[in-house]
């Protein structure tokens, strides 16, 4: 990647402090300053994370905001209250508290003399979902925002729950925020309190994890932060960008076909990265395409942003089925507007003899029950790029497609290509009141390879709301629409489409509580794809190579580490995942701090049994510079019965590797229809 020369000079503040609510607290930010800007005020860029700005995020905050710095911005990145630096306490994900704290963090941010007045928000994950948030509470200084990777809809869209089903993610990441809510201060930022804060923090002993499991429906709980409650709401200037192999992708067609702020949409071939980090590639010059984003609504200049195609994307084909892969084969293409006239439906059938046809055959019964390792070719349900503790994508799906219902169509005489949300309609039967569905759309290559181009997962109980469930009736046909995630895809001539359907997906989701018989009426279940063709505009995408600003210089003390293991006692049938992710050991050559990190993750489930299965995880965080040495360790383990899941944690922290603080906590938590 280019390491651009930056074009305005500019300087780099530590640490500030921002005052917030009326208890005197304070929130800690780091600023870059542009030369000049006290006497020439700026537009200011804000990213607000609970991440520790002073050292887990600076490998990522430097070389973007130095960019933006470089280009006439000054920048932000501050730590919300009760995480990092900052005062006070933090108990889960967009409180109101952090909320509220956004929209007093702007109107100070514009009142400085060195802010002309005009801010924008950029930040990924969390940070593009705030910025989403904020925008919507229409704090007067915000006039743009740039979200990455993040969604419209809590519930629906989270790395919490999927169709009505809980994701595993929903434990990887509830044990590992777990533990990082309660990581100390820098002594060299908080001072002489450090330790007194870290304490309070440490005493609280907070434990999201519970109440994502505990709120299964689509309440109060979700629609809160939930910006498709009220898209009108947002009147700031809206770029939406993100990658189709990121969990968060279907938020983007969703914001562009609903704000009636300006708005523009970005998507590659990415998992959970910024455009110029994209993995796979191709990787974009992302930070350009932000500065042009930047320069159009905060600096006034017409740069000829809006007058470029609403969408621009990236047409995927021929996606190799491995868990890992550089290059995504492609494309870019554009769309004017969204949702798109250009682009027709078309409808399959699902007919008897696993075929996928042009017209509907004979409508007959095909029994299926599904093995509980069904999911294992599946990947991570949000990949994060880092390459080892998976594998990430999804590998050959022979391995599930064989153990699932399949239909395939013939050979295709000739590309066929879509863009959007295909979608599977079932007339089916189950024989229990709460079962599942995993649905499949794969590309079946000339040789026998598989490859995932896009899935859905549903709750049954959910198929007509996920606020209001209702059981299935066992025995009674009932007609089903299974919407699959977003996605451009581009089947080669003399490949086929397959559609594979199972009532498990695992470790993706968490199993229901009994085995399911699923019947699924042939001639009478369809496949819908938003079928599109290649235009001339398509041949106009055309992006700059990737640039950053000059990277956090960092000194190796043990380098990373990744695995995953899967292991088969084949006398019990017990499956089991281990998967390893170790960040390794770096000190920060701009501070001297030694951070490190280390992930541990175990699943397990026996075949026959969806009672049997087990998550546990651990993380541990350690922060190290002359006399201050801490560990903060976090494990939790999840179980279930038929009417509970049973969910233990464990938090633990070492001062000089003295245990200064331990507490266990364990929470039945009652299943709702899951």
């Amino acid at each position: 990647m280019k390491i651009a020369t930056p074009k305005v000079k500019y300087s780099e503040i530590e640490n500030a402090w921002v005052p917030v609510g009326n208890t005197g607290e304070r929130m800690a930010a780091r600023i870059w300053l542009p030369k000049g800007a006290e006497k020439r005020p700026v537009p200011a860029i804000l990213t607000y994370l609970p991440y520790r700005k002073r050292d887990s995020t600076r490998g990522g905050d430097d070389p973007m905001h130095r960019y933006f710095a470089g280009h006439g911005y000054a920048c932000l990145r501050v730590d919300m209250r009760g995480s990092g630096d900052s005062d006070g306490l933090m108990t889960d994900e967009y409180a109101e508290q952090e909320l509220q704290d956004g929209k007093t963090l702007i109107a100070w941010i514009a009142a400085q003399p060195w802010c002309d007045g005009n801010v924008g928000m950029i930040g990924s994950s969390w940070g593009g979902f705030n910025a989403l948030q904020i925008a919507a509470l229409r704090p007067p200084a915000l006039k743009a925002i740039v979200t990455n990777c993040s969604t419209d809809d809590r519930y629906t869209d989270d790395m919490h729950w999927m169709g009505g089903c809980v994701l595993n993610d929903t434990f990887d990441w509830g044990n590992s925020f777990f533990t990082r809510l309660h990581r100390p201060p820098d002594p060299e930022i908080a001072g002489p309190e450090w330790k007194t804060k870290w304490l309070e923090r440490l005493e609280q002993c907070a434990l999201p994890l519970k109440d994502w499991l505990t709120h299964q429906r689509r309440d109060a709980y979700w629609k809160h932060g939930s910006v498709n409650e009220d898209y009108d709401a947002i009147e700031a200037a809206v770029f939406a960008t993100g990658g189709w192999m990121d969990g968060y992708s279907n938020a983007i067609p969703r914001l562009l076909a609903n704000l009636k702020a300006p708005r523009r949409g970005l998507i590659g071939a990415w998992d959970h990265k910024y455009g110029h980090q994209g993995v796979p590639g191709p990787a974009v010059g992302y930070l350009q395409e932000c500065v042009r984003w930047w320069d159009q609504w905060l600096k006034g200049i017409d740069t000829g942003i809006m007058k470029e195609p609403m969408l621009r994307c990236w047409m995927q084909q021929e996606v190799p089925p491995q868990g890992d892969y550089a290059m995504c084969p492609g494309r870019w293409i554009a769309e004017p507007e969204w949702p798109s006239p250009a682009i027709r439906p078309k409808t399959f059938h699902l007919n008897a003899g696993g075929v996928l046809g042009q017209r509907a055959g004979k409508a007959v019964t095909l029994k299926h029950v599904s093995e509980q390792t069904i999911g294992l070719a599946g990947g991570e349900w949000c990949p994060h790029g880092i390459g080892g503790a998976g594998p990430q994508y999804p590998t050959d799906q022979r391995e599930d497609d064989c153990r699932s219902l399949v239909f395939d169509s013939p050979e295709l005489g000739a590309p066929l290509e879509f863009l959007g949300q295909a979608s599977v309609t079932l007339e089916l039967t189950v024989d229990h009141p709460v079962a599942y569905l995993a649905v499949r759309l794969n590309d079946v290559f000339p040789d026998g390879r598989v490859s995932r181009v896009t899935y859905g997962v549903l709750n049954l109980t959910h198929r007509k709301s996920h606020e209001f469930p209702e059981p299935m009736k066992p025995g009674r046909k009932t007609v089903v629409t299974v919407p699959l995630n977003d996605v451009a895809y581009s089947f080669r001539k003399g490949h086929r489409i397959r559609v594979a359907i199972s009532t498990t997906y695992w470790p993706m989701i968490w199993p229901s509580a009994e085995l399911v018989n699923l019947g699924v009426v042939t001639g009478r279940s369809t496949l819908s794809l938003p079928l599109r063709k290649p235009r001339p505009m398509d041949r106009k995408v055309i992006f700059g190579e990737p640039e950053m600003g000059e990277p956090m210089a960092r000194h190796i003390v043990e380098p990373p580490r990744f695995r995953r293991v899967i292991e088969k006692d084949v006398a019990s049938g017990t499956v089991t995942v281990r998967a390893e992710e170790v960040d390794g050991r770096i000190v920060i050559a701009d501070t001297g701090v030694e951070i490190g990190r280390w992930i541990d993750e175990r699943c397990s489930v026996t075949e026959g049994d969806p009672l049997s299965a087990e998550t546990e995880m651990g993380s541990v965080f350690t922060y190290k510079k002359g006399d201050w040495d801490t560990k903060t360790e976090g494990r939790c383990r999840l179980t279930a019965t038929k009417t509970h899941w049973m969910l233990s944690a464990h938090l633990k922290a070492s001062d000089h590797g003295e245990v200064i603080f331990e507490r266990r906590l364990e929470f039945p938590i009652e299943r709702d229809l899951v």
